[in-house]
């Protein structure tokens, strides 16, 4: 990829492993890292310290992509569209800020993209996006056994439960956005 081209999205929204398997997915995405960002320690939080709530860190993905195939707009369509931007602080079972739904942008054109994106995709919604739009200021990768979950654990029952039914409405909803090797499987 070219360094002009590249472009990072860094995005919480429910359980990491869920949106990690999202993005992976899609044509023009190079890398996708688990971790935490949004919190207020002054060290490198462990899983099991975001999990409880009291760090502030939001489980999220850092998306690495080639901006000449896939636009940091249609990644933030993708992901507004691949979880529940309205419920505060949730997704399904997982309950605690640590879910919430949060676009970290790094420049004043990401925060007008993504407020723009949350006033046109208002009106799709019953009840008010509560997604933050935060200043990004760091990223903490998480334990390797959270980096990979989908692909290296589809069989488990929280995968099959929740994740698959997720990938199969983006291959349904965005079937052109998906790298052919997923297309398929």
């Amino acid at each position: 990829m070219d360094v002009q081209n590249e472009g990072t999205l860094s995005v919480g929204g429910g359980c990491f492993w869920c949106i990690e398997a999202i993005f992976q997915q899609l044509k023009g995405v190079e890398k996708v890292v688990s971790g935490y960002s949004g919190g207020n320690t002054p060290w490198h939080p462990t899983y099991r310290e975001v999990g409880s709530g009291r760090t502030g860190h939001a489980e999220v993905v850092q998306v690495t992509f080639d901006s000449s195939i896939v636009s940091y707009e249609e990644l933030l369509l993708v992901f507004m569209t691949s979880h529940d931007p309205t419920s505060k602080n949730q997704q399904g079972k997982d309950i605690g800020s640590q879910y919430r739904s949060v676009v970290f942008y790094r420049n004043d054109e990401e925060k007008e993209i993504a407020e723009e994106y949350v006033k046109q995709l208002a009106p799709y919604f019953d009840n008010p996006i509560t997604t933050e739009l935060t200043e990004f200021e760091a990223f903490y990768k998480a334990e390797d056994e959270h980096q990979n979950f989908y692909n290296e654990n589809s069989e488990e029952s929280y995968c099959s439960a929740l994740i698959a039914p997720k990938i199969q409405k983006l291959r349904k909803r965005y079937a052109a956005m998906v790298k052919p090797f997923y297309a398929t499987t």
